[in-house]
């Protein structure tokens, strides 16, 4: 993973995308619920890195977010939320995960095609700084939530190498968290 802010925000956008491509209106709607908990999950936690920590430091700045904040997360919160209490069986369970990733897509359009490229155009070495942030943030935010993530991912997985995949990835979130533990302790030591 980037350390970059901007790297971070766009990896997660491919993440989400890619797991909406993997939705199928006849998959089975185990398959179904995994992917549209994990992208719930994903979303959730980079709403809440940008709303935390990247966009308070892009309005410090000066460059403008409020398009992003209160309409494009507010219009994808309600999805998110509409979605968590509905059931693969529900008549308008795909149409509303296909509302979802159409609102994400056009929020992504806009951030990558406006927003990152602002910011690093404006804050250049900063966005270091602040994608460190995001990451130890994002630790918190996964690890708080990591038996979730598990779940709907062994959920949306269909194959063996999936769930391979997925421990992997979970054995390198651990590591990345242990890591960063480790380096805020030789920090505090140094002080």
């Amino acid at each position: 993973m980037t350390t970059l802010a901007t790297g971070q925000i766009r990896t997660d956008h491919m993440h989400v995308l890619t797991l909406a491509h993997r939705y199928k209106h006849d998959s089975s709607p185990r398959t179904k619920q995994g992917i549209v908990r994990n992208v719930c999950a994903a979303l959730e936690i980079h709403a809440a890195l940008e709303e935390e920590i990247f966009y308070p430091a892009l309005e410090a700045a000066g460059i403008d977010t409020k398009t992003a904040v209160d309409t494009e997360h507010g219009d994808i919160h309600r999805l998110v939320d509409r979605l968590k209490t509905m059931s693969p069986s529900d008549a308008d369970y795909d149409e509303t995960f296909m509302s979802l990733i159409r609102q994400v897509m056009h929020h992504v359009a806009d951030e990558e095609t406006i927003l990152l490229t602002e910011a690093e155009r404006r804050m250049g070495d900063r966005l270091g700084e602040i994608g460190r942030a995001m990451t130890r943030r994002r630790m918190e935010l996964v690890k708080s939530r990591a038996g979730e993530l598990a779940s709907s991912f062994a959920q949306a997985s269909a194959n063996k190498s999936m769930l391979l995949t997925g421990g992997a990835v979970l054995a390198g979130a651990f590591l990345v968290s242990r890591a960063l533990s480790r380096n805020g302790d030789a920090q505090r030591y140094q002080a």
